[in-house]
């Protein structure tokens, strides 16, 4: 990632070039990302291609001012960051269901990411409602966030305290791993094993293409607001959610109204209505 490719990436999120790779720079640098640059589904309904390199990913979240899912967010988010000089890791998560199951491997990729003055911070701009800073990793205790309550732990001392929900069909927890907890319920579990960005690969195309996947059966483009709020637009249903919690809710009728919303809200320009697309249900 060259200066230019930077200065372009910084002015996307409203950032100035900071003095280092510190925790405070971090700490900005997500939040503005998250307040800019939207969680996104819409190329998995528009037919377009997913590709997990570095210039097809500048390509759209910068050049094309577009957002993504969690593969290409926390990518570029990474290659970002890296040009600033922290220190990121790649990390696969996989996602807790609502029954408490674990998702596919390499369901998710977040980012540790260890900074100039010695910190050790999850980073995660990709995973739609979740924490607006930067959390810390060997914190165990409970971390106050405008997003809520959060808490990193370790997966296996978490299973054994909660063996009947693990033998409930919880996957065992391998060495190391650790779950982020938010509100005191399980989000995701993190394998602390660095990766490589070709890892998630397989991941990303069957988020993309599987009927099983929620990225194939609805529409979704989010982002925090100004207010540390959020606006969500979920096929023609416009939600705007404040940050007490409160929320308002608009059906758009037409396909100007649509086009509007993604233009206003999200910067996004589209020449046509995403429409989410037909999927062979017994794939």
């Amino acid at each position: 990632m060259n200066s230019a490719q930077v200065d372009a990436y910084l002015r996307r999120i409203g950032a100035e070039y900071p003095a280092g790779p510190t925790h405070g720079a971090l700490r900005e640098l997500q939040l503005r990302h998250l307040r800019a640059v939207p969680f996104e589904n819409l190329s998995v309904h528009l037919g377009e291609k997913i590709v997990l390199d570095e210039e097809p990913l500048l390509d759209k979240v910068v050049g094309a001012r577009r957002g993504g899912f969690c593969y290409e967010l926390n990518g570029a988010f990474a290659a970002l960051l890296t040009a600033l000089g922290f220190e990121v890791t790649l990390l696969a998560v996989r996602v807790f269901a609502e029954a408490g199951r674990l998702g596919i491997p390499y369901d998710h990729l977040a980012l540790l990411v260890r900074t100039g003055d010695g910190g050790e911070w999850l980073a995660d701009v990709g995973f739609g409602a979740h924490s607006l800073f930067p959390l810390a990793f060997g914190e165990r205790g409970e971390q106050e966030d405008p997003g809520g309550t959060f808490r990193v732990v370790e997966a296996a001392e978490r299973e054994e305290a909660e063996r009947e929900e693990a033998e409930r069909g919880g996957a065992a927890a391998g060495f190391g791993d650790v779950d982020v907890l938010r509100d005191g319920k399980p989000v995701y579990r993190l394998e602390v094993r660095p990766r490589v960005f070709g890892d998630f690969v397989a991941g990303a195309w069957w988020h993309s293409t599987s009927p099983a996947s929620h990225f194939t059966q609805s529409l979704v483009c989010s982002r925090v607001t100004e207010d540390d709020g959020r606006v969500t637009l979920s096929g023609r249903r416009l939600t705007v959610t404040s940050p007490d919690g409160g929320r308002s809710v608009t059906e758009l009728e037409t396909d100007e109204e649509v086009l509007g919303t993604y233009r206003a809200r999200f910067g996004i320009e589209l020449e046509r209505v995403p429409e989410v697309r037909k999927t062979d249900k017994g794939a």
